[in-house]
């Protein structure tokens, strides 16, 4: 049966990162699984109360760039959408690159076989989705990070500190031992290991 679930991401957290290479090594390695990509904003979670939103200032693109790229490509181009998704994280995380600059985020986006004036285009509708979306988490899930795994009405933040790597067989592993936590151990409310091998 399929397993149906959400995962949010921002592709400035390496802990998203991580999560979302096992999610996708594990679609890659056949999982019955229905992810739902759903977009989260750090900049916003840091935007102290009474503050202007990061959605509405004048830097706030910087935080969003990016990310706006990514909801763009998953609901215009969606078969285009996880090898996107890896290439952006990436260019952050294994390249170094700054995905703040608008530039960056053009290059990845061509280096994907994608036009960068049609990503571009749809930049405010996407980041109002994105506004939309951490709204939402915030306000049903009391989301306050990324990433955070939902399963029906539960949310979990999970940092995971490995990579799938080549096995697409490990990310899949991941994940279901991920899953299992939701659906055997529904008080578990933390566990947290006091020392990870190195």
């Amino acid at each position: 049966m399929t397993t149906q679930f959400a995962v949010s991401w921002d592709y400035l957290c390496p802990f998203a990162r991580n999560a979302h290479e096992h999610v996708m090594a594990g679609l890659e390695a056949g999982a019955d699984w229905d992810v739902e990509f759903r977009p989260f904003s750090l900049g916003q979670a840091h935007v102290e109360e009474g503050e202007e939103a990061v959605f509405d200032r004048p830097d706030g693109a910087t935080y969003l760039h990016a990310l706006a790229a990514g909801v763009t490509v998953r609901d215009h181009f969606p078969h285009q959408f996880l090898a996107f998704h890896q290439a952006m994280f990436s260019a952050r995380h294994d390249q170094s690159r700054d995905i703040k600059d608008p530039n960056v985020v053009a290059e990845v986006v061509e280096s994907q076989g994608l036009n960068p004036s049609e990503v571009a285009a749809h930049y405010e509708e996407s980041v109002e989705k994105i506004r939309q979306s951490h709204a939402a988490a915030v306000a049903d899930s009391a989301m306050f990070g990324v990433p955070t795994f939902v399963v029906g009405d539960r949310a979990v933040f999970v940092r995971l500190m490995d990579r799938p790597g080549e096995d697409p067989s490990r990310g899949r592993k991941t994940i279901e031992g991920v899953l299992a936590l939701f659906r055997d151990l529904p008080t578990l409310n933390e566990f947290k290991q006091t020392q990870i091998a190195r």
